[in-house]
């Protein structure tokens, strides 16, 4: 499982013209999933998303966690995390998971988020999205569940 976290001054996703998720300040998350991911995978990368000390403190150091400011998440699944560009000039989506496998992951993923008392919006599971949002300083980070192969 890879997600790409984003703080974010403001962030959404419209899906046909239509807002499905929008929230203020707090988390943009990229989630791709691949073959073999678990629930372990999806409560870890949670967890760290949550607790990671990305926010600024009253003396301008990152020591703050998203619970600490009560940010909000907006969640968008993102299949082509798992695209391999390596070769050629197409990616390569063979370690992605296939739809069937990836949606109730991301689905559990974000019930987990949730769990934590953290507001969380989505976009829509496969459906051709817009996403904008505005970098907070730009801080980017990407987050893996187990060891890149």
């Amino acid at each position: 499982m890879k997600v790409v976290l984003q703080r974010v001054k403001n962030a959404r996703v419209t899906v046909d013209g239509e807002v499905t998720g929008a929230i203020d300040h707090g988390l943009l998350l990229l989630v791709g999933f691949k073959e073999g991911d678990t629930e372990e995978d999806l409560r870890y990368l949670a967890d760290k998303a949550v607790h990671l000390r990305i926010f600024e403190d009253e003396s301008g150091k990152m020591n703050h966690s998203l619970l600490d400011v009560k940010g909000a998440i907006l969640s968008v699944s993102q299949f082509t995390l798992y695209g391999d560009c390596r070769k050629g000039r197409r990616p390569n989506f063979m370690r992605s998971a296939k739809p069937e496998v990836a949606e109730p992951l991301y689905r559990r993923f974000n019930e987990i988020l949730r769990s934590y008392g953290v507001p969380v919006e989505t976009g829509i599971f496969g459906a051709m999205m817009e996403v904008s949002f505005t970098n907070d300083g730009p801080v980017t980070f990407i987050l893996e569940s187990k060891e890149a192969s």
